[in-house]
């Protein structure tokens, strides 16, 4: 005869949590064994965790920061966030490499055939292209989202990384064969008006995953280091107006509102809307030079994963 079930009886509960848990039986097996049903047992096993006769724990390796990714996925909304290890933290190019790195291993497991990835630019996604191994993602498709910026013989030149990117992943590409910023409203007119460039303008609304860099506009950054992105003039009214970071070149203040300027208007490229509407941004970059403007892209909104560094995220986490 059927042995009563209810939460009283601790022997019960011990005895089918032992099978479960220690014996490694399953659920139908205790039932048959101890005639009753399958249900009954499930309901046992909830009740001896919610009681805390089973205590389940998954303790975490060296390397991976579970409950701070949690943390920072709570506090900022974000799908996913991924924090990275690095060895030596005061080195930016050490950061740079470990990110980097950490998206590669993300972009691999994350994509899926049929997907249309964009992709923007910067040093630290070109350290994740450089780390992805070759696969074969025939039926993806890459969408270059920003004009080019700087020289173009740069690893971190997004005409290259979006033709390395392809190559590795064995997918077509369409480029934006434009620069990233002209000299006037009428001249990116022109420019718009081409065919190829509004190719790839009409894929930006279809892309399923992008790959963004998230930029500080300091004197040290990239787009002042050949002057041929901006220039100390025109990033003293960015900072005048309370910018302190970028995605492709539109900037946004701490809060992560968008900055509107004359710069703004001469970007040929994606824009903060489109990118909060792509379902899923992921954001790649680190170091504490950097914290400002990440934390604007969070709160604005703009990234939908964050791949960091461990400093920063927890500097973002505590702040």
């Amino acid at each position: 005869m059927a042995r009563p079930t209810q939460p009283k009886d601790m022997r019960l509960i011990h005895k089918i949590s032992h099978l479960y848990y220690e014996q490694n039986l399953g659920e139908d097996e205790i039932a048959v064994k101890l005639t009753l049903s399958p249900s009954k047992i499930s309901r046992v096993l909830k009740y001896a965790r919610d009681i805390g006769i089973v205590q389940i724990f998954v303790k975490s390796p060296a390397g991976i920061y579970m409950d701070l990714e949690e943390q920072l996925e709570s506090k900022f909304h974000l799908q996913e966030a991924m924090i990275v290890g690095v060895g030596d933290e005061h080195s930016p190019d050490a950061v740079t490499r470990a990110v980097g790195s950490a998206a590669a291993k993300y972009l691999i497991t994350s994509l899926q055939n049929g997907n249309i990835i964009g992709v923007s630019w910067g040093t630290t996604l070109s350290a994740m292209v450089a780390s992805v191994p070759p696969q074969n993602f025939s039926n993806c498709h890459i969408v270059q989202i920003i004009g080019g910026l700087g020289s173009p013989t740069a690893d971190a030149h997004v005409t290259d990384l979006c033709r390395r990117l392809a190559s590795t992943l064995g997918c077509e590409t369409t480029l934006l064969p434009a620069p990233g910023i002209v000299g006037s409203g009428p001249v990116k007119e022109v420019i718009l008006s081409d065919a190829y460039v509004q190719k790839a303008f009409s894929l930006m609304p279809k892309i399923d995953i992008a790959f963004v860099g998230v930029g500080a506009p300091t004197p040290n950054s990239v787009l002042l280091r050949d002057g041929l992105i901006i220039n100390h003039s025109e990033l003293d009214s960015l900072l005048q107006k309370g910018a302190v970071g970028d995605i492709a070149l539109r900037f946004f203040d701490t809060h992560g509102q968008p900055i509107v300027s004359d710069l703004d208007e001469r970007v040929i490229g994606i824009s903060l809307d489109q990118i909060k509407a792509i379902k899923r941004v992921v954001g790649v970059a680190g170091g504490l030079e950097k914290l400002a403007a990440i934390r604007g892209a969070l709160l604005g909104g703009f990234l939908k994963v964050l791949i960091v560094d461990l400093p920063t995220a927890k500097r973002l986490i505590n702040e």
